[in-house]
């Protein structure tokens, strides 16, 4: 077997779906210290946290039902075309470590495990975990100067504090990345948000930073075309990271996360815009807040692990597009 074959996933004509040891998309599982990790382009890895959700609980159990339903995958991406394991070496990385008793060690820890992705130029196509998994992410990877981000979400997730004095929990990580300089409010959109506001600081904030905040009533006139060519606009051809929060979608869709808001977009507008991404800089990605505790049927993390695929197409893209991916 070539070096690239090591990189497939296994194919359901070969072992039944229901078989094997789940893992993202059905690649091989790669400890850290192995010696191939040295060869692989795009890293899938769940951050199993919840540490800094405020109410409903339970994304922790996120990324092992992600994986286990990302045995559905295939291999091509029928309406782009993209066949993200022949453009890239992609392998399931595990989890982060995570304490779950300890929130700034928890941060720590997951800002480690990232750190080892920048060294080793891997891209991180990370399964959360609820959204403040996405800041040590980008303390990781975000170290040399800011970077863009394409964000889609019911809610902006810049708010400074909750209960006088929390800075860390899942609505406050833009924020803190701003803060750090990690993000660039300026190449900074954030898409789909809605549903009412504790005061009107929760949004005003990042729009005085310079973020585009396009709420659910001006994405439904521009449409999915027009939300697209704004957000390349904004974004430009720097470096570029998709977060999306699986309550951007109506809980028709995605009943399993934390803080569910009605009127969402759905799932096939949400497969239309990440594929419209095609071509960006884009270096790394996230699908966070699925909850499976509060969905049974498992239809959250069905959704979950499609847009990772949807992702992992556009990042395989991109890693091919700015640089040859099989180093």
């Amino acid at each position: 077997m070539n070096l690239e074959n090591k990189f497939l996933p296994v194919t359901g004509t070969v072992l039944p779906r229901f078989a094997g040891i789940a893992t993202f998309m059905r690649l091989p599982y790669l400890e850290m210290d192995n010696p191939l990790i040295e060869q692989v382009d795009i890293g899938l890895a769940g951050i199993p946290w919840d540490g800094g959700t405020t109410n409903r609980a339970g994304a922790r159990h996120g990324p092992r039902q992600i994986r286990d339903l990302s045995t559905l995958a295939r291999n091509v991406n029928r309406a782009s075309g993209i066949s993200p394991f022949e453009l890239c070496r992609c392998a399931d990385l595990g989890d982060a470590p995570v304490n779950p008793v300890d929130l700034v060690d928890t941060l720590m820890r997951i800002e480690a495990f990232f750190k080892i992705f920048k060294e080793k130029n891997i891209i991180p196509l990370v399964a959360g975990g609820d959204h403040l998994v996405t800041l040590p992410v980008m303390r990781a990877i975000a170290k040399e100067g800011p970077v863009g981000m394409i964000h889609f979400d019911a809610h902006t997730d810049t708010w400074d504090r909750y209960f006088g004095h929390s800075k860390y929990t899942h609505g406050t990580p833009f924020r803190r990345a701003i803060e750090e300089g990690l993000l660039d409010p300026h190449r900074t959109i954030q898409i789909g948000i809605r549903g009412a506001l504790y005061n009107d600081s929760e949004n005003n904030w990042g729009i005085e930073q310079g973020i585009r905040v396009v709420d659910i009533d001006e994405y439904h006139r521009l449409g999915v075309q027009g939300v697209l060519k704004l957000a390349r606009e904004v974004v430009g051809d720097g470096p570029t990271y998709v977060s999306f929060d699986v309550d951007f979608l109506d809980p028709v869709y995605a009943p399993g996360t934390g803080t569910p808001e009605i009127g969402g977009a759905t799932t096939y507008e949400a497969q239309q815009l990440i594929r419209g991404l095609q071509g960006l800089n884009l270096i790394g990605g996230d699908v966070v807040e699925v909850s499976p505790p509060f969905d049974p049927t498992g239809n959250t993390a069905l959704v979950g692990m499609t847009m990772m695929f949807e992702i992992l197409c556009v990042l395989a893209d991109a890693r091919k597009r700015h640089g040859n991916c099989f180093k």
